[in-house]
């Protein structure tokens, strides 16, 4: 059975489980919601963290030194029951280290610790990577928080993501789950895009590079949430058509590139951590009423 630590600030309530270290609630203390609540009539996700792949393999494979291994998309992380390491009145760190199951799937001793932290009306989750191996160890990681649209309270209004850049980035889309190699026209103009639902048909926006490293998610006139990333230089906007949320996913590393190599270190923006290192993955979201 899972468990449930709850974390709190002044201004926030989240509550985060042992299984796959995801978010599974995050609240004003007015009692408003802000993340998606897992409806399976859409979406059983909420805020999964997406290792050591981002995305969809090749017919479900990666290939290490040339030996193929099966690995669903977005990775084993998870679905996985992390321990918890520590907790207090606003933070607590899951983490999960190599088994023999992790092993069979993707053959590195690693440590993934994953921390969420409130302070005020901010939340932030890093992630840190630790090469427990006797080799480079590769692995993509990406962050998948689904939040309500409409925000709370902004019912009828209008929703836009704004850039804190002010950048048009290219667009890229998935054929099959895999990334293609075409740039679509970026459909940012001068940093803000205004959502529709039927921006999502064709699956995920993804951006490979040029999205920053901010961004605003926002009603008109209404309540908004200022993101913010650090060596996350990839950026996704999904939801399952017509669905009540926005997932906004500041990522390092993409699915695989349609009739690329398999090889795992081959991938897009696929980090090569040394032997004996660490990484560290940042984002924060800040709740900001009008």
């Amino acid at each position: 059975m899972s468990d449930i630590v709850r974390i709190t600030s002044d201004e926030l309530v989240a509550e985060i489980s042992s299984l796959g270290s995801e978010m599974q609630s995050l609240q004003t203390t007015d009692g408003r919601d802000w993340l998606w609540n897992g409806d399976a009539a859409f979406w059983t996700g909420r805020s999964p963290i997406l290792f050591p792949i981002v995305g969809k393999a090749p017919d479900n494979h990666v290939a290490v030194d040339g030996i193929s291994y099966e690995m669903g998309q977005h990775g084993f992380a998870r679905r996985a029951e992390w321990q918890l390491a520590d907790a207090s009145t606003s933070t607590c760190r899951f983490e999960l280290e190599n088994s023999q199951a992790t092993e069979t799937v993707y053959p590195f001793a690693f440590l993934l610790s994953l921390t969420h932290s409130l302070e005020g009306r901010s939340l932030t989750v890093t992630a840190e990577v630790e090469n427990r191996d006797s080799r480079p160890m590769p692995f993509g990681l990406g962050y998948h928080p689904a939040f309500l649209w409409p925000l709370p309270g902004a019912e009828g209004r209008k929703h836009a993501v704004t850039l804190d850049n002010g950048a048009e980035p290219l667009l890229t889309r998935l054929q099959d789950g895999l990334v293609t190699g075409d740039r679509l026209p970026s459909p940012f103009s001068r940093g803000g895009l205004t959502l529709a639902h039927e921006l999502f048909e064709a699956d995920a926006m993804i951006f490979a590079e040029g999205a920053g490293e901010g961004l605003t998610y926002a009603a008109e006139g209404g309540p908004s949430l200022k993101f913010s990333f650090e060596n996350l230089p990839n950026l996704a906007l999904w939801q399952k058509v017509g669905a009540p949320f926005l997932c906004v996913e500041p990522w390092h590393g993409t699915a695989a590139e349609a009739g690329g190599s398999p090889e795992l270190a081959r991938r897009p923006y696929t980090t090569i951590l040394p032997v004996g290192e660490k990484a560290r993955f940042t984002f924060s979201v800040t709740v900001i009423d009008p």
